[in-house]
């Protein structure tokens, strides 16, 4: 399955139904008067956040939703039956944004949560709401009202624990492989990962979900490589892991490039609690490590991991350090009030 992070699509509400004009016709009764019933109200279209899904793929081939319309009224003071809502599913961390691209709507964040962004258009009063003292056989009835419409976007922001980050080739899809079930693409030439990837890492009977994003490089806000877009998928996470490929020249400018591509893109995820690995030391002598751990820590101000992701090498101890910031993020998302999700009714 291709995976699609954004979408663009077209949304319409249910139009009401029209009201009706009749009259009571039958034997022996000489006045029967109006009788016609009111037209149904317009479906809602409804955004509903669901967990089993991790991409926007299905809205590449349907653009757009439209509620079902109204019934409309019918004599004997029958009144329309109500348009079907129209419920749409998407990933959990769904931004809603408005057509500008930056008015963000709703934010999808909870799983099962619902939110209706179209109601649709009221029922058309029939004839038999019109009946007065003075007007006893009325011959007016009203349209139903339409519904709304709008183009909105769709941008996914995954909802993962722990967000990978470094250059291309540092070794971030090997230490996804190696810590988790996922398998994703892994070669020799950079921009191996061209789109996001997702693992389940189990450590002390515990579990955290990893992030891997293609690779940064310097100038990837000015849309070089692949540009910086793919960052919001990490804007959720708890915490940053940072690889640096071990047999880079120098890898304190590796580490500087990269937090300048980060403060450039969000302030907010350059200050993201983060963790500094320095990878690939299988491929190392004890002097380079030495040297290299020295060049990092004094650029990056706290000592740096020392990690082997192809040969499994400190890849445990490394879950060990972030599994304190995933719980904590935890504990605070759980002290937020849940959202109580939207349930259906007729009014």
């Amino acid at each position: 399955m291709k995976f699609l992070d954004q979408a663009k699509i077209y949304l319409k509400s249910g139009d009401g139904g029209n009201g009706c004009c009749a009259f009571r016709r039958e034997k022996f009764i000489e006045f029967g008067g109006p009788n016609g019933g009111n037209g149904g109200r317009g479906g809602d279209v409804i955004f509903e956040a669901v967990p089993n899904l991790n991409t926007l793929i299905d809205f590449r081939y349907q653009q757009h939703f439209k509620a079902e319309r109204g019934h409309n009224g019918e004599g004997k003071d029958r009144f329309g039956r109500k348009g079907e809502n129209l419920i749409i599913k998407v990933p959990v961390g769904t931004e809603i944004v408005a057509d500008d691209g930056e008015t963000v709507i709703k934010d999808m964040s909870t799983p099962y949560e619902r939110f209706t962004i179209a109601k649709g258009g009221d029922g058309g009063y029939g004839n038999a709401m019109f009946k007065t003292s003075t007007n006893q056989a009325p011959r007016r009835a009203d349209p139903g009202q339409p519904g709304e419409e709008m183009w909105v976007w769709l941008k996914l922001k995954m909802i993962a624990d722990v967000g990978l980050v470094g250059f291309p080739n540092a070794g971030k899809s090997t230490f996804l492989s190696a810590v988790t079930s996922a398998r994703p693409k892994i070669a020799d030439y950079p921009f191996t990962t061209l789109h996001p990837n997702l693992g389940i890492a189990k450590i002390d009977d515990d579990e955290m979900l990893i992030a891997d994003i293609p690779g940064l490089i310097e100038g990837a806000h000015d849309g070089i490589g692949l540009g910086d877009h793919f960052l919001r998928h990490v804007e959720r996470c708890a915490v940053l892991m940072h690889l640096i490929d071990g047999t880079e020249e120098d890898v304190a400018a590796r580490y500087k490039a990269i937090r300048k591509e980060l403060k450039l893109y969000s302030p907010k995820l350059a200050g993201k609690k983060e963790i500094v690995v320095l990878n690939k030391i299988d491929a190392l002598t004890e002097d380079e490590i030495e040297e290299k751990t020295k060049a990092l820590q004094k650029a990056c101000r706290k000592k740096p991991l020392l990690m082997s992701a192809v040969a499994h090498t400190g890849t445990t101890e490394i879950l060990r350090k972030l599994l304190p910031f995933v719980e904590e993020l935890r504990a605070e998302r759980n002290a937020q009030p849940e959202t109580t999700a939207f349930d259906d009714h007729d009014d």
